[in-house]
């Protein structure tokens, strides 16, 4: 049985009744930029990540650009960032003319190592950008705490996290400024490209509006150099119809998790990771080692709401992710690999300098080992049962 990665119309078509609908409304309207879709759509999402301010933006990278820009991050500053992630997140830092410093990852929830954050701080740090990588929270009190003592912006990047919860706090409602994406391949998965921007501080809103429209205020008016920055209608609008149905994609994304931790496990040489062994690399290895795990499953922290964008699995062993990826590959099994290549390895960052790309070995690791897995909601039971069987063929081999 072939399973694809991820399969947007078998969302998407259920709702085209409601997808026409919505299109026709903005089609009649005449309103094709910015409009009481946008601002719908704006305060439905900041209700449910609990923010005051929602501002819609064009994508979620350019949500984190212009949460940069409004905290006025610049030429000489630097933002402390996860290594292990997309590369937007240290990119839109660099387009401002800051400096990335890269940060190991944990690995257990792949989210940003706090405690090595704080031995790259000086006093050009400004900000810190975690993660919420895969759909579950990075440790947010750590994270704040970290803030407070060195008096730093935090901006949360919830693009694969709009939902997921901390200690019943959602992520993005919990620095100074939070960021999603409607990217299609996202939990709450838009038509094209679109994006988020959350505060609860009146100032910053105020400031990210502006900039978001050239800095514009009133029309033709510049008090900033901003840039474009808005949300189409038509997007909004149909992204309205689909977060009516957002807490039952997220309760199917769990249940496929569910089952799979339970199936997997019992299969020969497949453990849960252990949140014991998030820091100490050395004790990390021990237990790899006592544990004869070939396959280590993701797991969410009890404190966390996890809402499982991706089911990343740890495939253990010189070569033999690559040798998974072209078994699950060969049965018709979609897979992919988040993310082959950190960022402190990446050309475009030479320039930063040696201790910005300094001890990141986990996340290395990690780059080397990690694939993820079908677990999108409409996701079959026959599907599930079809990745299984691969996953066990490949051990049996």
């Amino acid at each position: 049985m072939n399973v694809p990665l991820l399969d947007v119309n078998a969302q998407n078509l259920p709702l085209e009744a409601e997808l026409t609908a919505a299109f026709t409304k903005v089609l009649r309207s005449g309103q094709f930029i910015m409009g009481p879709e946008v601002d719908a759509l704006e305060k439905e999402c900041a209700a449910m990540v609990h923010a005051s301010h929602g501002i819609g933006c064009s994508s979620g990278t350019d949500a984190i650009l212009l949460a940069l820009m409004a905290l006025g991050i610049g030429p000489g500053d630097e933002v402390l960032v996860p290594t292990f992630t997309f590369f937007a997140t240290a990119g839109c830092v660099s387009r401002t003319g800051a400096t990335p410093v890269f940060v190991d990852a944990c690995p257990v929830c792949f989210n940003i190592d706090v405690s090595k954050a704080a031995a790259k701080i000086t006093p050009k740090t400004k900000a810190i950008i975690p993660v919420h990588l895969f759909g579950q929270s990075a440790d947010m009190d750590a994270v704040m705490a970290l803030a407070n003592a060195h008096n730093l912006f935090v901006i949360e990047d919830g693009a694969q996290a709009i939902g997921a919860l901390y200690k019943g706090r959602p992520v993005g409602s919990i620095g100074h400024f939070g960021t999603y994406s409607f990217f299609p391949s996202k939990n709450l998965g838009g038509f094209g490209d679109g994006g988020l921007l959350v505060t609860s501080d009146d100032a910053l809103a105020e400031r990210a509006r502006l900039l978001r429209t050239h800095g514009s205020k009133p029309k033709y008016y510049h008090k900033a150099v901003g840039g474009n920055f808005r949300l189409d209608p038509l997007q909004a609008a149909l992204l309205r119809v689909k977060l009516a149905h957002y807490s039952e994609y997220t309760t199917r994304r769990q249940a496929n998790a569910a089952h799979y931790s339970s199936a997997l496990a019992q299969l020969p040489g497949v453990v849960p990771a252990d949140p014991a062994h998030c820091k100490c690399a050395a004790s990390q290895d021990a237990w790899l080692a006592d544990s004869g795990a070939r396959i280590v499953l993701p797991v969410p922290y009890a404190h966390n709401s996890h809402i499982w964008n991706q089911f990343t699995l740890r495939i253990i062993g010189q070569g033999q992710r690559d040798a998974f990826k072209n078994h699950l590959t060969s049965l018709g099994i979609g897979c992919e690999i988040y993310y082959p290549v950190t960022m402190d390895q990446q050309e475009c960052f030479a320039y930063t300098p040696d201790a910005a790309r300094a001890d990141c070995a986990t996340a290395h690791r990690l780059a080397s080992e990690v694939i993820s897995i079908p677990i999108f909601p409409e996701l079959s039971a026959a599907q599930r049962d079809a990745v299984i069987a691969a996953v066990a063929s490949f051990l049996a081999a």
